[in-house]
């Protein structure tokens, strides 16, 4: 019998409280009993925040993988059916081939829309009883209980605005769902109304936060506000580029002004209130010389666990690390073989290597030239094979990406291999740099001439899958960037904003904006994009980044038209996309499919324009 997505939520909440205290599971198939374990379950603040903590472990799981997204844009390659699943259930939301192509993919995420509704019924659960605690709390215990209600309404907030932002309209449902009844005919709600709703949680969060967590993994004011500033970034987006594909709304000018406006205050506070600062200030750190790897650049230890519960992390989810079930797999999927029998599923595109400008300059370097490595092609002046043309370039390069002759760590066995050289095409072979023998890596599935250093650890203890970084959802420097970009779009370039820019330029060691970069809205609109191509890189905002902006055209071509081929640094084409394309497929690319199985068992439930 096919099970109804009410049901889904309420799997969700069990699993996760099931998992955090193990004293409550099977919910959805007891009758008069179920009450019992509950009654018995809400007593105390402890109680309240083991709850809590098995709403951070659902909503974890449809965030800490936004890696894999990375693949709707232009600059990263997930390849084949990289399906990170759920520590918690074993099942995975995701699976589908194609699904992290830059095209094709709006219809294979209904895993991703009933998770996340998992996670929001998991929330409903923790504020529903926490509310009773709250009213018949006294003043001494009940700051600590509306604190935790705010922490379940921010992350429901954050589970919703994600809904919204892939789906459009979406049933908003504000308390738990005990029956499936209960929500089987429940339409879709309105993009504007459940956009105010996050806002009126991130409200509630804001309020009852305090102002810095003393706990790794709670959240605190600053993340309330950034998230509050995203979600009026976004509004303010749809808003002035228009939402075409989605029935029903009507851009407008006056409303994305306000919703810039709004946003840029949120982001200014998180910015001037709390004393935040970058990690290690911002600060380029050391680089090492090119074909070295003993000394990188700060911006790489900003990606290891060293940076959990630093202050630039405002957004984020913790992992448990080795023999917890909840360990991150950023090593398993972007490391190679060579690095703990890694698997390698997301790799950078060549494309992106063009994107990072020259320290000495501040802006970019000719054109590299894609050659075999044969011949000339080591030594020629610009040649993406000849390691020398990666010289001078923005220290994120080097601590993102690597490139021909750069080394690595490798790990076996939770030990450490020594360095290993990535060469192209050379898989575990011999060879001599400079007087020395080494074995190349094994980077099997690379198809571009480059791998990602950035989220791959460098250290030994830690399996490929047991990692316990905290994945940042929003981050410090992102708030630079998006009051940057909100106040451009309000009033043109200012000069707080122009200088915020420049400090997220400054880690990779470059100088500051040209005079020529800031010029007037559409330049400096420019200069952020790339600051957040480069500074996100990886980090799964891109997709959604060419979608607020309906920029899918402007990188893709237009519809029916040739299509752009993807390259590596042999120069061999390795894929075009959007070949062709006719304009139904930009639509579908514009917001996604409303799982079919889902308005099958909810018949007023409607479906996307384009998808009809």
């Amino acid at each position: 019998m096919k099970r109804s997505i009410a049901k889904i939520y309420l799997i969700g909440a069990v699993v996760s409280l099931a998992f955090t205290s193990g004293c409550v599971k099977n919910l959805l198939d007891q009758k008069a009993t179920v009450e019992l374990p509950y009654a018995q379950f809400w007593k105390t603040e402890a109680d309240a925040t083991m709850a809590l903590m098995g709403a951070y472990a659902d909503t974890r799981y449809v965030f800490d993988r936004d890696y894999m997204m990375e693949g709707h844009g232009e600059y990263t390659r997930v390849r084949g059916m990289a399906a990170p699943t759920n520590l918690v259930t074993g099942d995975a939301y995701q699976g589908n081939s194609g699904i992290y192509d830059p095209t094709n993919y709006a219809d294979k995420w209904d895993k991703m829309y009933r998770y996340l509704y998992g996670g929001v019924n998991r929330c409903n659960y923790v504020i529903d009883n926490v509310n009773v605690m709250i009213a018949a709390a006294n003043e001494t215990s009940k700051p600590s209980l509306e604190r935790i209600a705010g922490e379940a309404k921010l992350l429901r907030g954050l589970c919703y605005f994600k809904l919204i932002s892939m789906w459009g309209d979406v049933p908003y449902i504000s308390k738990t769902v005990n029956d499936n009844s209960e929500v089987a005919k429940i339409p879709r709600t309105p993009i504007g109304q459940v956009k105010d709703s996050i806002l009126a949680d991130l409200n509630y969060a804001f309020e009852k936060l305090p102002n810095k967590s003393t706990e790794i993994g709670r959240m605190a004011k600053p993340a309330a506000l950034a998230l509050r500033g995203k979600v009026q970034l976004y509004w303010a987006s749809w808003n002035n580029f228009g939402w075409p594909e989605l029935a029903g709304f009507v851009p407008n000018a006056a409303t994305a002004t306000a919703a810039y406006t709004a946003a840029a205050d949120d982001f200014r506070k998180v910015i001037n209130d709390y004393g935040l600062v970058l990690f290690r200030n911002g600060e380029p750190g050391e680089i090492d010389a090119l074909g070295k790897a003993e000394k990188l650049p700060n911006y790489f230890y900003l990606f290891m666990p060293v940076a959990n519960g630093d202050g630039e992390n405002l957004l984020y989810f913790t992992h448990g690390g080795t023999g917890t079930g909840q360990g991150e797999e950023l090593m398993r999927n972007l490391g190679t073989r060579t690095v703990e029998s890694s698997q390698l599923w997301v790799h950078p595109r060549y494309e992106i290597a063009d994107r990072y400008q020259l320290t000495t300059t501040g802006d970019f370097a000719p054109p590299l030239k894609p050659m075999p490595p044969t011949g000339a092609g080591r030594t020629t002046l610009n040649s993406a094979v000849n390691p020398q043309s990666y010289a001078d370039r923005d220290y994120r390069m080097k601590a993102s990406l690597i490139w021909d002759m750069e080394m690595s760590i490798g790990l076996t066995s939770l030990k450490s291999t020594g360095f290993f050289p990535f060469v192209y095409k050379s898989n575990s072979a011999p060879i001599v740099i400079d007087g020395v023998n080494y074995v190349t890596s094994f980077p099997d599935g690379v198809n571009s001439g480059y791998i990602f250093r950035k989220f791959v650890r460098n250290y030994p203890g830690l399996g490929r899958s047991e990692g316990n970084y905290a994945w940042p959802v929003i981050r410090l420097a992102d708030v630079y960037l998006m009051y940057a970009e909100a106040t451009n779009f309000a009033t043109g370039p200012q000069a707080d904003a122009i200088a915020l820019v420049n400090k997220v330029r400054y880690r990779g060691k470059l100088p500051p904006l040209a005079a020529s970069k800031t010029a007037d809205k559409a330049t400096f609109f420019s200069a952020i994009e790339q600051e957040r191509i480069i500074e996100l890189i990886g980090e799964g905002q891109r997709g959604f980044d060419i979608r607020r902006w309906r920029a899918i055209e402007r990188i893709w071509g237009a519809p029916a038209g040739p299509g752009v081929w993807r390259l590596d640094t042999h120069g061999g084409q390795i894929t075009r996309y959007y070949q062709n394309t006719p304009e139904r497929t930009y639509q579908q690319n514009y917001i996604f499919r409303i799982p079919p199985g889902e308005r099958d068992r909810n018949p007023n439930l409607t479906q996307n324009t384009p998808w009809l």
